[in-house]
């Protein structure tokens, strides 16, 4: 632990020592989404440098909250959550559900950053609600601060979803034309597709099997239906 104790006894005290840290938590939220190499947490989390991540995960493995394993044979490095982290995951999903009623609209859209919105909806893809075969959907986003403003993702089945910064030359069945901060809206359920397409700040063209059915194969944030979530206006 090399945060400063806060000198108190107090159990809740002592679990924010281990907590504390920078990143701890929202690396466990990565790694609970199925990231376990280095460069795919980091994917997921652009905001911390290669140096702080590895810092942290040594950390997390010295109190008990990351097992590290290596495979000689291939020199791949993997980062599991133990059973104590894993036990955390009631109290994660506590303190979103409490985010979804008391942060504000303003508050919880100010983040603006394309790459964490397409990764983390890289992981939403519902493989088997689309139709057989490849279906690629290409995103651009008007206010993207990120260097890229438009993204493909690839679904193939069988193999993991590819996330594309650069046109990886495929036909293209959907095109979806919007800003990072009302996909971000509707994927946490602050807004939603129809009032979104209704105001023209949501755009579809291509395969109308697709763009109907969009709900069934990209899903929302599973606290996207929070009771009392703070919606837009």
């Amino acid at each position: 632990m090399t945060t400063k104790p806060f000198g108190l006894f107090c159990p809740t005290s002592k679990a924010c020592e281990v907590l504390n840290p920078r990143w701890t938590i929202q690396i466990l939220g990565e790694l609970s989404t199925g990231s376990t190499r280095f460069n795919d947490i980091k994917r997921g989390l652009p905001g911390i440098s290669p140096t702080l991540l590895a810092k942290r995960l040594k950390e997390m493995q010295q109190n008990g909250l990351v097992e590290r394993i290596d495979d000689p044979a291939s020199g791949v490095i993997d980062y599991i959550r133990t059973e104590k982290a894993v036990e955390l995951d009631p109290i994660l999903e506590g303190l979103a559900r409490w985010a979804q009623r008391n942060v504000s609209v303003d508050v919880a859209l100010e983040d603006r950053d394309a790459d964490v919105l397409m990764w983390t909806l890289r992981n939403r893809i519902v493989v088997d609600a689309l139709p057989p075969g490849r279906t690629v959907v290409r995103f651009n986003f008007s206010d993207a601060t990120s260097p890229a403003s438009t993204y493909w993702l690839v679904v193939r089945p069988g193999v993991p979803v590819e996330l594309c910064a650069a046109d990886p030359g495929f036909d293209v069945d959907l095109f979806i034309e919007t800003g990072v901060s009302v996909m971000t809206g509707i994927y946490l359920g602050r807004m939603s597709y129809g009032r979104e397409i209704d105001s023209g700040r949501f755009f579809m063209s291509g395969d109308k099997r697709l763009e109907k059915t969009i709900g069934r194969w990209l899903r929302l944030s599973m606290y996207a239906g929070v009771e009392g979530l703070a919606r837009a206006v």
